[in-house]
């Protein structure tokens, strides 16, 4: 569905020009969870910039259903770290906002909206406000909100970053079971290696900047995946191969 060849992204920048990305080929396949994995500053966020349209690669060819990335992509959702509500509306119209701008049936949008809230597990609390809801019950928000329009592809940058560990893992959880249900393409970038791992068909893996792939690699293991796959034998081998992959690029120390 997705397919980047051979991009590249250079900024300019007051004190001469920035290397985010360099020769970036690979593709998001229909209903595929990709998983971009890699240290800070390696440019995961510009690919899903890219990968929208809301940033011009400097080279290289971006494609959605093999039509040319000449202009910002529309039918898209996007999740980021920051949930980004307005204060000022409740959860309902928080979500509901994504259909008023994109002219959808107020019926059928308000629909599409309780059911999601269902989905998501925020049943009575349709009325609250932003401020009156946990960390991860606001970033269900806003996962709701990139829904509601059922977008075949959804960008999600980082959007468990700021969750306490517990919270964490449910809204990974939680996530699984809705692209579960859903199967839309999910293009998901993270710096946790358990959660690439326990989220992803496919994992990219960035090298530091100028970021480049290091490795792709494709996890087979059965699903639904709970916490108690950690402990599998698959799965320590696919978190030893990542480790290794960023030792060898000293990302990570030994000491």
């Amino acid at each position: 569905m997705l397919k980047f060849e051979h991009v590249g992204m250079c900024y300019e920048t007051f004190s001469g020009k920035t290397e985010a990305l360099t020769d970036i080929s690979f593709e998001a396949k229909k209903g595929e969870f990709v998983s971009i994995l890699g240290p800070s500053g390696c440019g995961k966020s510009t690919f899903l910039f890219i990968g929208t349209g809301l940033t011009k690669n400097t080279s290289g060819l971006v494609t959605i259903d093999d039509e040319s990335i000449s202009k910002p992509v529309k039918d898209v959702g996007f999740v980021f770290q920051d949930h980004l509500l307005l204060e000022w509306r409740t959860v309902l119209s928080n979500i509901m906002i994504q259909g008023e701008f994109r002219k959808m049936n107020k019926a059928e949008c308000y629909e599409k909206a309780m059911t999601l809230i269902k989905l998501v597990g925020l049943e009575g609390f349709e009325d609250k406000y932003p401020f009156e809801l946990s960390g991860g019950m606001q970033q269900r928000v806003s996962i709701c909100r990139a829904l509601i329009h059922n977008p075949e592809l959804l960008m999600m940058d980082e959007p468990f970053g700021a969750l306490d560990a517990l919270t964490r893992e449910q809204m990974r959880v939680d996530l699984e079971r809705i692209w579960m249900e859903r199967k839309n393409t999910i293009v998901f970038v993270t710096h946790d290696i358990n959660e690439a791992i326990l989220l992803s068909d496919k994992i990219i893996v960035m090298t530091q900047r100028p970021g480049r792939i290091k490795e792709i690699i494709h996890v087979d293991i059965p699903r639904p995946r709970s916490l108690r796959v950690t402990e599998t034998q698959e799965f320590i081998q696919y978190r030893k191969h990542l480790t290794d992959l960023f030792m060898e690029m000293g990302v990570l120390h030994a000491n």
